[in-house]
């Protein structure tokens, strides 16, 4: 096993990856995969052991579960729940200091798809709607449900704006709960739709409902890029995004995540549907594609849930259930690419880099990624694929994605076991269960800020600090 140190750079790594969120505080956590939106974190001085009770600077009932990961922003900690008494899906915000609730907002309109108006925080499948992760720059800060719902409110508490997705552009048309995060970048705010073309529970496309000058009902089920004002909620555009993939295959819960170029051009980068895209964040439209991790596409049940990760000039995106993952140099990227963009992939099935459903973390020189499908963790050299070391996990479900800081990886698995490696060596340092027995289908990442560790189980919200 070949061990390198930690760079004496990666400060240094930093100022350019937090250029993307100037106006935010480098200690804050402003959305899913944080400041620099790679799953890392400048932060430093973070406990190196903790538990419920040691190292717990203070603990917040929440009132149900949520696969959401907090947003701490200065002072404010946001996340979204499922009222489990009400059945209600709420927007909190929280005191970082001493974890009281600021305020708390009935924040779903109730809209089922179908057009049923039945009042119900459930999903479909294993998760439910409270699972996508609020999103704020400080002044404005936005929630999403998986039902549609996308509210807006200022840091007080007060509501902006809200519409429902759904019934503007029709109910959605995917096997499992929609739960793609906003992205709010360069005045905007962005959500990609990535559906399969036919109905899926009975559901999808245009309803009654639907309305608006983008909408037309004989187009059938499209999948899309929608950007918004943060300040009105207003379309600012809906842009088309295809593929030539097929049924489940079409369908993607991932994030759009910001890149800068070297020669400064911006550009989101989105995952799904067989193939790897960059837009324009000005208008969507669509700069380079690459793929596909579905020869002739052929698999028609391979949703995507990764994001993709950026670092190095190299974009990782994994390809689904057990499948390699493949590094994209993005150096001058235009048009339709060809294999001379693809830098590396991952190995057979011996190889521990693979991905279902975590996100790789970049820690400004290296991707850490989380094979919830080898129950193993992975430090890769972004333009090699060098293995730098693996370490076996227990053998449980590990699906929440990693998060670097202090010269640790913090993962969580499905029960809420929490555990810490050295980014260094791989060795894990700590491991303790945050999660109460019999816990399940806790997806939330560990949040790093503020020299504290936020922990989201699904009936607390832990703020550990030394």
């Amino acid at each position: 096993m070949d061990l390198v140190a930690r760079p004496v750079s990666l400060a240094v790594s930093y100022l350019g990856l937090l250029m993307l969120s100037v106006s935010l505080v480098a200690q804050d956590w402003p959305n899913w995969r944080g400041p620099a939106y790679n799953g890392s974190s400048p932060c430093t001085d973070l406990p190196e052991k903790f538990s419920k009770t040691k190292s717990l600077r203070w603990a917040t009932d929440l009132p149900g579960p949520g696969a959401c990961t907090p947003v701490v922003i200065g002072k404010h900690v946001f996340l979204s729940s499922v009222d489990t008494a009400r059945d209600r899906l709420v927007a909190m915000c929280l005191d970082r200091e001493n974890g009281k609730v600021i305020w708390k907002k009935d924040a779903g309109s109730g809209y089922q798809p179908g057009g049923t108006g039945k009042r119900t925080a459930r999903g479909l499948g294993r998760s439910n709607y409270a699972s996508p992760s609020p999103v704020s720059d400080g002044e404005t800060v936005v929630f999403f449900f998986g039902n549609g719902d996308l509210v807006a409110y200022d840091v007080k508490g007060k509501e902006l704006w809200r519409r429902n997705v759904q019934k503007d552009y029709g109910d959605f048309s995917f096997q499992w709960t929609f739960s793609a995060s906003p992205t709010l970048w360069e005045g905007r705010v962005f959500l990609p739709i990535l559906q399969r073309d036919t109905k899926t529970h009975n559901l999808g496309g245009p309803s009654k409902s639907a309305g608006g000058p983008s909408v037309d009902s004989d187009r059938g089920i499209e999948s899309f890029i929608l950007a918004l004002d943060p300040k009105t909620g207003k379309t600012l555009y809906r842009h088309l995004r295809p593929s030539q993939a097929r049924k489940e295959s079409l369908e993607s819960y991932t994030t759009m995540i910001p890149h800068v170029r070297k020669d400064g051009r911006k550009e989101l980068l989105l995952a799904g549907g067989d193939v790897l895209t960059g837009h324009d964040p000005s208008s969507g439209e669509e700069l380079w594609r690459w793929g596909t991790w579905n020869e002739g596409h052929r698999q028609v049940w391979w949703r995507l849930v990764p994001s993709v990760v950026f670092g190095n000039e190299v974009a990782l995106v994994c390809s689904p259930k057990r499948q390699p993952v493949y590094a994209i140099e993005l150096d001058s990227n235009k048009g339709e690419l060809d294999d001379k963009a693809l830098l590396w992939k991952s190995g057979g099935r011996p190889n521990k880099v693979s991905s279902d459903v975590p996100t790789p973390a970049f820690d400004g020189e290296h991707f850490y990624v989380l094979g919830d499908v080898r129950e193993a963790v992975s430090k890769v050299e972004p333009k090699t694929g060098k293995i730098l070391w693996a370490t076996d996990l227990p053998k449980i479900k590990w699906r929440a994605s990693p998060t670097v800081a202090d010269g640790r990886v913090y993962i969580m698995s499905h029960h809420g076991d929490v555990a810490s490696l050295d980014a260094d060596s791989g060795k894990i340092l700590h491991y303790t269960k945050m999660g109460n027995d019999g816990d399940d289908h806790i997806r939330a990442s560990v949040v790093a800020a503020h020299k504290n560790l936020f922990i989201r189980t699904n009936d607390k919200l832990y703020c550990l600090g030394k």
